[in-house]
């Protein structure tokens, strides 16, 4: 029973909710969207998503931000396609991928946990960098005829709709949720993000866990690079180009607060399903896909406001608890002492 509260009080309970219900509404409007076929597409389409909202949670969990996610997962996808096109060893190729997510993530989390730049700024930076690194590193040509054992693999089923790289990636994320819930150094991300001073206090390494947090963004941004080109089958210059808007959206849907130190990555894997879902069910629903961006900022503008005012209130309401009670306790004593 207890077990059972928990579950339904969880922020990403809400987001699991939603992602149901907004499946029923579609469902209704066209059946052929409940097809097992269809509703695993979803899933098996937001492993790119989810890989990046993971990685971004990372950094929403100590209370920053990193924009600069979608220029690394080109400039990986660029790097490694390039490589495996011109024969060079997948190994080599998929190292020299998540070696590029390392760098970054350290060169963010330098500029942002140690030279204490604001996260915005400063990664924005690097995704102009980023960006234009793609363009001298390709010569603005797409980069394509990549290997077809590469590409084919993208669609390679593990259980019948369920494909390999879903299914590894869900995985992973079960793994991450347990290691930062059911660890001590796997909970220093969220006490940072709830309070650095605090943590700081406590003994908690503030600096090296913001540094540790931006390197694993980082790396699921390679990682959401390799698989995007396998995906795809080829890379252009803007490849990447706009996603870090959605994985911010999946981490917020998915119950994460923006100010850090609330929210987990299964609320953010939940929220990536919800975000990548969002063209096919504009074309279920006689819509065009235009409409994509316009709807995903709606989105987020609308959860982000609705969360602000959720932590107004119980701000509030903690403060008059607190009022409440030193006012009970001042007229006990004056009882007392009468």
């Amino acid at each position: 029973m207890n077990t059972i509260k928990k579950l339904t009080k969880a922020r990403e309970a809400s987001s699991l909710l939603f992602l149901v219900v907004l499946f029923a509404i579609v469902g209704c409007i066209n059946s052929d969207f409940l097809a097992p076929s269809s509703i695993m597409a979803c899933f098996n389409d937001s492993v790119v998503f989810t890989l990046l909202a993971v990685g971004m949670a990372f950094a929403i969990f100590i209370g920053e931000i990193d924009v600069s996610i979608g220029s690394n997962l080109g400039f990986s996808a660029a790097v490694v396609g390039s490589m495996l096109r011109d024969g060079h060893s997948p190994v080599l190729a998929f190292a020299t991928g998540i070696l590029i997510g390392v760098l970054v993530g350290l060169f963010n989390g330098w500029g942002v946990a140690v030279l204490k730049i604001p996260s915005l700024i400063f990664t924005l930076g690097t995704n102009g960098i980023l960006r234009g690194m793609i363009f001298l590193y390709t010569g603005g040509a797409w980069v394509e005829n990549l290997p077809p054992a590469f590409t084919a693999y993208s669609s390679k089923p593990l259980v019948s709709n369920l494909t390999v790289y879903y299914a590894v990636v869900i995985a992973a994320v079960i793994g991450i949720h347990i290691l930062l819930t059911r660890t001590k150094k796997g909970k220093y991300f969220i006490a940072v993000g709830d309070n650095e001073g605090g943590a700081t206090l406590v003994g908690i390494p503030a600096v090296q866990t913001k540094v540790l947090a931006y390197v694993f963004c980082g790396i699921f941004a390679s990682i959401a690079g390799i698989i995007y080109a396998s995906r795809i089958g080829f890379i252009t210059v803007l490849a990447g180009n706009g996603y870090e808007m959605k994985a911010v959206a999946a981490c917020v849907i998915g119950g994460i607060s923006l100010t850090g130190g609330l929210g987990s990555v299964i609320g953010a894997a939940i929220g990536a399903v919800i975000m990548s879902s969002v063209s096919r069910i504009l074309v279920f629903m006689g819509f065009s896909s235009d409409y994509d961006n316009t709807i995903t900022g709606l989105m987020l503008i609308t959860i982000v406001v609705l969360d602000a005012l959720l932590q107004r209130h119980s701000a509030e309401r903690i403060r008059r608890e607190r009022l409440t009670n030193r006012a009970a306790n001042a007229a006990q004593k004056g009882g007392e002492q009468a």
